[in-house]
């Protein structure tokens, strides 16, 4: 299966949830009368845009209808599906800058950090980079051991410590390690925790001062990892921890287990982030970077 059917089976949900009702609010209507834009602005706040989001792409479509560039129905969901693209389209401009290039991921507990950790680390790999990670979560032993196993998998180093040894230690120790060895790549893990919690985030800004020192430019990517299925909640979480960590992309996970993917939409219409990688699956091939055409037509 290609990923492009992967990803339409993975939105499934929200598919059907937003697309299905667009069908359904349109077959058989004859008129764009204010009843109608009511509805789907009704569709486009329950599949989770979000209220401003929502209410935009209202004004967009109203704004189409009163020049007459849509006149039907059934020409919702095309003008609908081209301007969610270029929402969403928001380009990274970095390159895999540096020796070695280097990536850290934050996040809350639960997100699927560390997972996307070996998919990333599995993905460089298979494109014949050399890969060091970071085990960088050292509040959860467990962690260290998932990592160490998708390490394992992928071919690549891992750095840890002890589980409750300090964080910044293991960042430092992976730096002088990867610059050493020549690294393409290297992934710092960092434990989970809310952007509620003032001493954790200080932690993290530490990890980060810590890699800076060891390389000049470094961390060249730092990407929030958030829970696709917590839908519009994920719009804090992105917006706080970017005050703290200034954030170069998101990487949406678990979209194949909710109906919330819509909720992409509005999380890069009020932040302007690029999302980086969706995942729509478990396996190291459902995590690919992010396209927007697709994700369009995949939803819509």
């Amino acid at each position: 299966m290609d990923f492009f059917s992967r990803l339409k089976k993975g939105l499934g949900k929200t598919t059907e949830l937003l697309a299905g009702k667009l069908v359904s609010i349109t077959t058989g209507r004859l008129h764009l009368d204010d009843d109608l834009l009511e509805e789907i602005e009704d569709a486009l706040i329950v599949a989770d845009l979000g209220i401003a989001t929502a209410t935009g792409l209202i004004a967009s479509l109203r704004a189409a209808v009163k020049k007459k560039e849509i006149t039907k129905p059934d020409e919702v969901r095309p003008f609908l599906r081209k301007r969610i693209q270029e929402i969403i389209n928001v380009p990274y401009t970095g390159t895999m800058a540096g020796a070695p290039h280097v990536i850290l991921m934050i996040g809350v507990n639960g997100a699927g950090k560390t997972t996307t950790i070996g998919k990333l680390a599995s993905r460089f790999a298979g494109e014949g980079k050399s890969v060091m990670v970071a085990a960088g979560d050292t509040f959860r032993a467990a962690a260290i051991e998932q990592l160490a196993e998708w390490s394992k998998r992928a071919g690549c180093e891992i750095i840890r410590h002890q589980a409750g040894a300090d964080p910044s230690a293991v960042a430092f120790d992976a730096m002088k390690a990867a610059i050493a060895r020549n690294k393409d790549v290297v992934i710092v893990d960092t434990a989970g925790r809310l952007h509620t919690r003032t001493n954790l985030m200080e932690e993290l800004k530490k990890v980060r001062r810590i890699i800076a020192r060891e390389l000049e430019g470094a961390p060249h990517e730092t990407l929030l990892v958030v829970d696709g299925t917590t839908g519009q909640n994920a719009s804090a979480q992105v917006r706080e921890f970017n005050v703290n960590i200034p954030l170069t992309g998101i990487v949406i996970t678990k979209l194949d287990g909710t109906a919330k993917g819509g909720a992409l939409i509005g999380i890069v219409n009020e932040t302007k982030i690029p999302v980086r990688y969706i995942g729509v699956g478990e396996s190291a091939e459902d995590l690919q970077p992010f396209d927007a055409a697709a994700f369009a037509e995949a939803l819509l």
